[in-house]
């Protein structure tokens, strides 16, 4: 698989980012030109007003020397009236022809790089968990943001201005020679000079626009874990911390452009002297000829201008190979992207899942996200259809990665999963994820409000759907208090409300679904008394009639699954109801004993003490609440003992 080819060096809050070309230039090349050939009209567009834009610039030195020439030392007022209104009229033209080339070239700009965007964002949703999980967030968005900038519209004008500057150069040495041979031969006098100083500056301008593209993604990626993380980092007071890190990259960033145009600042001088130059040697060679009678003044002054033209497109050619290397270095970011195969995607004969009884199975299944280290051994299970299974045990054990599998957000290395008989490997990913509803621990809302948050499950729902979703959740009182009710508008990750809140609102995403299997991770966030009454209702509600496979960290969940299953380690060892694992004494019963005993006693005489000690199981940092089974259930059920 096609990855992102970075080494990374952490010190000091800094990174370093060995960046290295993969793909040769022709191949990029290639792969771009493959983006313009969508837009062959505006290119047409385009070349015609280069080739208006060419000649119309072409002959206006000529009508100067004619003018010169013919009407002013001959003293035709007549004659140079009318030259100056074709001359003015020559102007005009190429005005529009600039005009129309500007324009559609931007046009082709703008749209190659709204096109490219719209695809690698396309992209990006299919992408598999596991590029996610070795992928920077800062570093995609700096891929689909800047470097698309940096080959959107300046590709397209790149390459369009060589063929423009291109025609421009064949057609001033035509007019040049012409006019006069022993003149157009001393003005190449200086070009090798020209060509030489491009050569030796191309390493560096590829270098310099390699760092630019790499320095900016470590200063998007820096602020966008500044922004996302802000509440993490001041409530461990690391701002200063963070604004050492933003400022590190910013000032990587800044060096790596302060080189570039060094760079750049050093090449532009050196050309323009050497065209100087020429230009001083013209004026030496062309006087001389000009007070010998073997050219006339008119023809100087057009050629002079002529010369000036000439060492323009030079300067464009001779420095194109470097300034495309900026593209370059953005597209092969994109490319890399573009390149990444899904880890899961369709079989080619993937069928449609029917709708499900909701019969889920296990046999055998092996799995690691590092495929030489498994964190599943063998896990073999079935839920059958509208029974609840928790899964229970401590924290890294497994729990989360078998709900993971079952949505196939990876795939096992070895075993099978079945959904009603239908092997999830055999079936569409999109079939699979509509029939199931996932809630997961940290419940994700989106900027927007309420009642489009809750439309999530289901796109089609009307208004009166929605409204009902929230009423059997119990979120809809809650709702009804808010400013703008189901309107008000919610932040990032829904800013503006509780734990609680959020998690019955993704529950009446959830149930607006109607999946056949429910899969839910249980939050542990502590929340008030009557929420957890609300959410414990709206689990029961969620749970009725469908397949539900729960992460359980509250024990009234665990106690009222069909069938509890205990992970640890990766391996299932023991499973049953509550009342029979209670019972056999072992791993689930040293667990659940240990919420409402003396933590520490309870532990030192648990034969699995040390195993329970490694998992960071303890009362300061229970994965599932604690509970006195003696008080009243309703209303203490899963509070926290004091």
């Amino acid at each position: 698989m096609t990855g992102f080819h970075y080494h990374y060096h952490h010190h000091h809050g800094r990174i370093d980012e060995e960046y290295e070309r993969k793909m040769p230039d022709r191949v990029l090349l290639s792969r771009l030109l493959k983006h313009v050939l969508p837009y062959r009209k505006k290119l047409a567009i385009v070349m015609t007003a280069i080739i208006a834009t060419t000649i119309t610039g072409l002959i206006q030195p000529k009508i100067m020397q004619i003018a010169i020439d013919e009407y002013i030392f001959q003293g035709n007022f007549e004659g140079l009236s009318s030259i100056s209104l074709a001359f003015i009229s020559l102007l005009v033209v190429n005005w529009i022809s600039r005009y129309l080339q500007t324009y559609h070239l931007g046009w082709m700009g703008q749209n190659m790089l709204y096109e490219m965007r719209k695809k690698l964002f396309a992209h990006l949703q299919k992408l598999s968990f596991s590029f996610y999980d070795r992928s920077e967030t800062g570093d995609i968005v700096s891929r689909v943001t800047n470097d698309t900038d940096s080959i959107g519209e300046m590709f397209v004008r790149e390459f369009v201005d060589v063929i423009s500057q291109s025609l421009l150069l064949v057609g001033v040495l035509i007019m040049m020679f012409w006019m006069s041979v022993p003149l157009a031969l001393a003005s190449m006098i200086v070009v090798p000079l020209v060509v030489v100083s491009a050569l030796v500056f191309q390493s560096k301008f590829r270098a310099a626009y390699r760092a630019t593209r790499e320095k900016i993604s470590g200063v998007t990626s820096r602020l966008q874990e500044g922004i996302s993380g802000i509440r993490e980092i001041q409530s461990f007071t690391r701002e200063e911390d963070t604004k050492e890190d933003f400022r590190q990259a910013n000032i990587e960033n800044l060096q790596a452009n302060l080189q570039a145009t060094k760079v750049w600042g050093t090449f532009s001088p050196t050309v323009q002297m050497i065209s100087a130059t020429g230009m001083a040697v013209i004026y030496l060679y062309g006087g001389m000829l000009a007070i010998n009678g073997v050219v006339t003044v008119g023809t100087l002054f057009a050629f002079i201008y002529y010369v000036r033209m000439f060492f323009r497109p030079i300067f464009t050619l001779t420095n194109f190979y470097n300034t495309v290397q900026s593209a370059f270095a953005a597209a092969e970011r994109i490319f890399e992207i573009e390149d990444t195969i899904p880890q899961i995607k369709d079989e080619s004969d993937a069928v449609e899942l029917p709708p499900l009884k909701g019969d889920v199975k296990f046999e055998d299944v092996t799995f690691g996200y590092d495929p030489d280290h498994p964190v599943l051994y063998n896990i073999s299970f079935r839920a059958q259809p509208k029974e609840t299974v928790a899964l229970a045990g401590p924290t890294g054990a497994g729990k989360s990665t078998i709900i993971k599998l079952l949505s196939r957000f990876y795939e096992q290395q070895s075993g099978t999963i079945e959904i009603d008989g239908y092997d999830i490997r055999r079936v569409t990913l999109g079939s699979i994820h509509r029939r199931m509803g996932i809630v997961l621990q940290e419940t994700f809302l989106f900027s927007g409000t309420i009642k489009e948050n809750i439309r999530y499950g289901k796109l089609e729902a009307t208004d009166e759907e929605i409204m009902n979703a929230a009423k059997m959740i119990g979120a809809h009182d809650f709702i009804m208090q808010l400013p703008e009710g189901y309107n008000t508008e919610i932040g990032e990750r829904g800013a503006g409300l509780s734990v609680g809140q959020k998690q019955l609102v993704s529950f009446a995403r959830a149930l607006l679904r109607d999946p056949a299997i429910l899969i839910l991770d249980e939050a542990t966030s502590s929340i008030d008394p009557y929420t957890d009454l609300l959410i414990r209702r709206a689990m029961r509600i969620l749970f009725k009639d469908r397949t539900s496979i729960i992460i359980a960290h509250r024990l009234s969940t665990i106690r009222e699954a069909n069938k509890i299953l205990v992970i640890d380690d990766g391996r299932i060892v023991e499973r049953g109801n509550h009342g029979d694992l209670m019972k056999k004494g072992g791993l689930y019963r040293h667990f659940y004993e240990m919420q409402f005993k003396e933590p520490v006693k309870a532990a030192a005489m648990s034969k699995f003490a040390p195993q329970i000690a490694q998992t960071g199981i303890a009362a300061k940092n229970p994965t599932m609440d604690p509970v006195d089974p003696k008080r009243d259930q309703s209303s203490q059920q899963d509070k926290p003992k004091r």
